[in-house]
């Protein structure tokens, strides 16, 4: 029986009052308790009540149950009244692990079992915070800014302390705050900036953030500013290799470094999801490699271990990057001296080789090329494959949207079956890549797979996970186990 508009209009302001109540409880748990809640992975700290209806409506293509609100306001609730230690908890995941396996239980007594490990620790955080140096503030900084910003709530894991930059003007401190507040891709910053130019320090969000100048990685006195053992992040892309990263190594107060482009030589690329494992201690220079080789790998790990991968070709369709001209003229690279905005160019791309330092076993069977295009943001990686065993297009489309919800990829790989997507509509993606099940193509032993990703953000959030890594300042996560539920029948209208 169909709803009346009035009823329809009830109903939704009933959900609305649900979702505005909760917001009181998710940041007290943030602050108080240093509990970070997501739905299937999206964040809902500092998020608006729109914010919080759409992640429940978004959870339906996730399994075959919509999420109510009726059920994850109750859960939270009872959350905040079991003083949490520090944990990062999916309340969609966990709703869902308590509907199928609650067996009668009240939803105070699951709970303290299925968190036991952190009940009655209020606010308790075995992290050691690490103090984080962006050496550059470009495209890739100011976003890394962004996200260290909104993950640093009571101050544990990591710490963003300081920025390095060349002084670009008199008034460069306001225009660093300007450019850190305004994007014409990303939109504004969500909080409040403030000043100092006689400190010469940023304070986003209650984050000071110091501002310091210099030519020479090899010379700040970090420990002149209270910073010590730091990591930091270099993202201006003029070294990448061991001799010219170490020089960071020569700066007082700096422990490691991180690269976020590609690495030369025998420096490790790491594509978290996928071999993150990898970093030890002694990893004292390690790279996050490029956004594509980023993007691709996981869903190319997910394809070789289920199908086996003979041989393939990556195709590139890159948005345009600040190495290319605006308008035609001089640059030492090929074709890249046209202009950016009026042209597609085709370029090189190291993504396909680069692949293979993630993942030894398609060493030589990649092949790749790159067109840049006239858009600001957002890419898409073509994967052309043969494989050793043939599959079909349904059977690799449930597959890879079972690796987005199920599997340890899930932070990498997303998964979308929309018939009207474009590319802006993944501006924000927090995922390294999403799959178009819909320009999926599968002949038998031919795979073509589409693959999106924000080549900005998405990739920012791979590096940020890479110095989590390295830092050793992941919080416990739960449910520690999913609950493995059927493929669900997707709808094909967007969240």
């Amino acid at each position: 029986m169909s709803q009346t508009s009035d009823s329809c209009l009830d109903k939704w302001m009933g959900r609305e009052a649900l979702a505005e109540a909760m917001i009181p409880v998710i940041g007290r748990l943030y602050r108080e308790n240093n509990v970070v809640t997501s739905i299937h992975g999206r964040s809902l700290i500092n998020k608006s009540t729109m914010n919080i209806l759409k992640a429940h409506r978004f959870a339906r293509r996730m399994s075959n149950h919509e999420l109510l609100l009726e059920e994850t306001a109750p859960l939270l609730n009872a959350l905040s009244e079991l003083e949490l230690g520090a944990a990062a908890i999916d309340i969609a995941r966990l709703t869902e692990k308590y509907r199928a396996e609650g067996n009668g239980a009240s939803l105070d007594e699951y709970l303290r079992a299925e968190l036991a490990e952190i009940v009655g620790k209020r606010g308790a955080d075995d992290r050691t915070s690490t103090d984080v140096v962006l050496y550059g503030f470009g495209r890739i900084g100011r976003l890394l800014a962004r996200i260290l910003i909104e993950k640093a709530g009571g101050g544990h894991g990591l710490r963003l302390r300081a920025i390095v930059v060349r002084k670009g003007a008199e008034n460069d401190l306001v225009k660093r705050a300007s450019l850190l507040r305004r994007d014409s891709v990303h939109g504004s910053f969500e909080g409040t900036i403030r000043v100092d130019e006689e400190a010469n320090t940023i304070t986003a969000n209650g984050v000071q953030v110091q501002v310091i100048y210099s030519d020479n990685p090899a010379t700040v006195d970090y420990t002149a500013y209270g910073i010590k053992d730091a990591l930091v992040v270099d993202n201006t892309g003029r070294w990448r290799d061991a001799d010219g990263l170490s020089q960071h190594l020569q700066s007082k107060g700096v422990a490691r470094v991180l690269l976020t482009a590609p690495g030369k030589g025998d420096l490790k690329n790491i594509v978290h999801g996928i071999n993150h494992r990898d970093i030890t201690d002694d990893d004292k220079i390690v790279t996050a490699a490029s956004c594509t080789t980023n993007a691709i790998t996981p869903v190319l790990k997910a394809i070789n271990d289920k199908f086996g991968i003979i041989h393939g070709h990556v195709e590139t369709v890159h948005s345009f990057t600040n190495d290319q001209n605006l308008i035609d003229n001089f640059h030492k690279g090929d074709r890249r001296g046209r202009s950016a905005a009026l042209n597609m160019v085709i370029t090189e791309t190291g993504a396909a080789k680069a692949v293979a330092k993630a993942l030894p076993e398609l060493q030589g069977k990649l092949t790749g090329n790159a067109i840049r295009v006239p858009t600001p943001d957002v890419s898409m990686a073509i994967l052309n494959l043969n494989l050793e065993n043939g599959t079909t297009r349904d059977e690799v489309n449930d597959f890879l949207r079972e690796m987005s919800l199920h599997s340890d990829l899930r932070k990498q790989i997303d998964y979308i079956d929309s018939p009207d997507v474009v590319s802006t509509d993944f501006v924000g993606s927090r995922r390294a890549g999403i799959v178009d099940g819909l320009a999926t193509i599968s002949n038998d032993k031919n795979l073509v797979l589409y693959v999106w990703y924000d080549n900005e953000f998405g990739y920012s959030c791979q590096v940020v996970r890479v110095m989590e890594e390295m830092a050793g300042v992941n919080p416990p996560s739960f449910p520690a186990r999913d609950v493995v539920a059927p493929i669900a029948v997707l709808e094909t209208a967007d969240a």
